[in-house]
Parts: C-alpha cells; structure tokens; sequence
C-alpha cells in the first residue's frame, strides 16, 4: 500500500511540476517523508525529479533559452555542490523560513501588481542560480525560488519550461551523486525504474495540460502555485522555532 501512495503522490506532482516548471519536489517530498527517512526521501524524490526533468526537455526541448541557462545554470550547478555537501550540517528549516517569507511577497506582489517582477539582469540572473542551487542541494527543494526569478523575464511558456529543465537536470546531476556516495539510499532500489516510468507518463500527461492552457492563465498558474508552495515552506521553516 505504501508503495502504490508513493507512486501516485510521484505522479500527481510530477504533472503539477510539467505544468508549472517546478514543484515536484516541494510536494512531494513531504509525503515522502511519511514513509521514509529524510536521507532515502531526498534521493528518492531527486531521481523522480531528475527522471521527470529529462521527460520535460523530451517534449520542449526545442524551446530551450541557451543564454539564460548559461547564466542561470552556472552558479546553480557549483552551489548545488556546496548545498549537497552541507546536508544534515545547517538548519533546513531555517533556510525554508526565510525562502518561504521571500517566495510568499514575491507571489502575492505579483498577483496583484502584474507590471512587478525581479528586474531581469545578469546580476540578478547569476544571483538566483546562485540562491536556487545551493537550496536545491541542501533542503532538495529549488524549483520555486527558480520559477520566480526565471518568471521576471517574461518567457513563453514553452519556453519557460524548457529553460527551467534543463538548468534544474544540471543541478540534479550535480547533486544526485553526492547523496549516493553519501550513502543515503540503502532499499527500496526496485524503486528507481518505476519511477522512471511515473515520471515520464506524468511528464506527458501535464504537456497534453499546458499546450490547452492559454499564456495569460500559465502566468497565474505558476503564482499561484508559488504561493501554496511559499506557505508549506514558512510552515516548516516555524519548526526551527517550535522544535516541533
């Protein structure tokens, strides 16, 4: 039963993340974390991440942006290093606190003054990956403060998606081998192929979704996604506080 909950919690975010350009691990990290130690939930979940990410530039690889992924990517993938180095040495639930709080402004500034976004420079561009990497190596989670940034420059969707796909498999190839050579998976192998299957139906199924899905609507859909996700972040990040 538990693997059957697993699967279709993989599933479901895996077409939340296709759809929005992030979200996979944000959501389904914690369910995971029902089952799972914290270490066997943070590879498991970086593979279905990883799997889903290479599923996303399958179907939209041909709207790749180079330039912003070079200038995003870079900076993410060293830091993405360092934040994997660092697992189980520094708060995570501090770091999800403030990340949290950033997200939350971001989203809701957003929704309601459409003209307001991050100004798209390199420096703010190269700052982002920067941030975005070194959360993805240490808490597992990134795509957010990624959709936010990447979102400032007023990408098309297909576009979007792409871009922030293949920086997001930069990352996790970066990453992915330092939580096995930390020894963080020790079951649950049989695992992997299966979720390379999940990952791939759920990649195709939230295409089919985002080709129906009119631009203007794909620009609220990623904010408001963003700020469910910014508020599951203060919620956690509180625990550092509440030792709970």
């Amino acid at each position: 039963m538990q693997d059957i909950l697993f699967f279709i919690a993989a599933f479901f975010a895996g077409v939340i993340g296709t759809i929005a350009g992030f979200g996979i691990s944000s959501i389904l990290l914690p369910i995971s974390l029902f089952f799972f130690d914290f270490q066997t939930a943070l590879l498991l979940v970086a593979l279905f991440h990883f799997f889903s990410t290479i599923g996303r530039i399958t179907f939209f690889h041909h709207s790749i942006d180079k330039r912003l992924f070079l200038l995003f990517g870079i900076p993410s993938v060293i830091l993405a290093l360092f934040g994997a180095l660092l697992v189980m040495n520094l708060s995570q639930d501090l770091f999800r606190l403030f990340l949290g709080i950033f997200l939350l402004v971001f989203s809701i500034v957003s929704l309601y003054t459409p003209n307001f976004s991050i100004k798209p420079t390199v420096n703010n561009a190269l700052i982002g990956g920067a941030i975005s990497g070194f959360s993805a190596g240490l808490i597992g989670t990134a795509g957010a403060l990624r959709g936010a940034f990447l979102h400032s420059y007023k990408l098309k969707k297909e576009v979007y998606i792409a871009t922030i796909a293949v920086i997001a498999l930069a990352v996790d190839m970066t990453r992915i081998p330092i939580y096995f050579g930390k020894g963080f998976l020790t079951s649950h192998f049989y695992y992997v192929p299966l979720l390379f299957v999940v990952a791939f139906a759920s990649s195709l199924t939230g295409k089919k979704i985002v080709n129906k899905i009119p631009q203007n609507k794909f620009r609220k859909i990623v904010l408001i996604t963003l700020l469910f996700i910014s508020l599951k972040f203060i919620y956690d990040g509180f625990n550092f506080f509440t030792g709970s």
